[in-house]
């Protein structure tokens, strides 16, 4: 069993990691695999994240990262797991309002999208703290510090 990543650059800049840095955080993830399993993550523009928000959520603004998880089987030997969106610009732009290391919002986006299309959610105050916790166990085994600690 296996997890296969696919990453498509749709914007190209400078503040992107590398897709072995994304690569790294999806498996961080821990997402478990009972079959040869697909993610894709796609790097988007403020529009592309903007009409993908209005879209599939009825919410005519940008956002920083949008994740579609899948009940769709492939068949009998793949499982597409879901999509994750991120738009680079925002991400660098929060990075900036939070007084954070891009590199560092850049793997709480993954982390926090890769969760959901896990099933965890933040809407309940109870989920949001499972959640949260979750992030914040796997950013700290990843080097990485608490995302929500105001420095």
């Amino acid at each position: 069993m296996s997890l296969s990543i696919n990453i498509q650059r749709v914007v190209v800049s400078t503040h992107i990691p590398s897709d072995e840095a994304l690569n790294e955080w999806i498996n961080a993830a821990q997402i478990s695999v009972e079959q040869n399993t697909e993610i894709t993550l796609r790097i988007v523009s403020v529009d592309e994240i903007q009409s993908l928000n209005r879209d599939y959520r009825d919410k005519d603004k940008v956002t920083n990262v949008l994740s579609f998880a899948s009940e769709v089987p492939v068949g009998p030997e793949v499982q597409i797991l879901g999509d994750i969106v991120i738009c680079a610009d925002i991400v660098a732009q929060e990075a900036a309002e939070f007084g954070k290391d891009v590199k560092d919002r850049w793997a709480h986006m993954v982390i926090h999208a890769c969760l959901h299309i896990q099933g965890y959610d933040h809407i309940e105050s109870d989920e949001r703290e499972i959640m949260e916790n979750k992030e914040i166990e796997v950013l700290k085994a990843l080097g990485f510090s608490n995302p929500y600690q105001v420095d």
